[in-house]
């Protein structure tokens, strides 16, 4: 799809976007946020990612518009509402470090394994 960011054009594809934030690890976000598999990245470093250009070139709103029309969503994250990957594994993990599924003395990782080693222990 051809798309206009900062007076210049791009075809763009969801595939292409999906490869270029491949590996790129989200920043921190508050603002306009573009969901990307389970990780909510800011907008601006999605567009300097697929554009190439600096974030001081173009507007948050001319990447929404681009992202939404490739059919990401995109949404808005206030800083209460920070977190990380949206129901990522994060959660789990806490969740398996608490429960002792086992009957085992010790803390768990995030597989669910057991140590019962003082040194894995908090």
């Amino acid at each position: 799809m051809r798309c206009v960011i900062a007076r210049f054009p791009f075809e763009l594809t969801k595939a292409g976007v999906i490869a270029s934030m491949k590996g790129i690890k989200p920043e921190p976000a508050v603002g306009d946020v573009v969901v990307i598999g389970r990780r909510q990245y800011p907008v601006k470093q999605v567009g300097e990612a697929v554009t190439r250009q600096d974030r001081r070139d173009f507007s948050a709103g001319e990447v929404v518009r681009a992202m939404t029309k490739l059919g990401f969503t995109c949404t808005t994250v206030t800083a209460g509402e920070q977190a990380g990957p949206a129901a990522g594994p994060t959660e789990t993990a806490d969740a398996a470090e608490t429960a002792d599924t086992t009957g085992a003395a010790g803390a768990a990782d995030a597989t669910g394994t057991v140590f019962s080693d003082p040194q894995w222990s908090e």
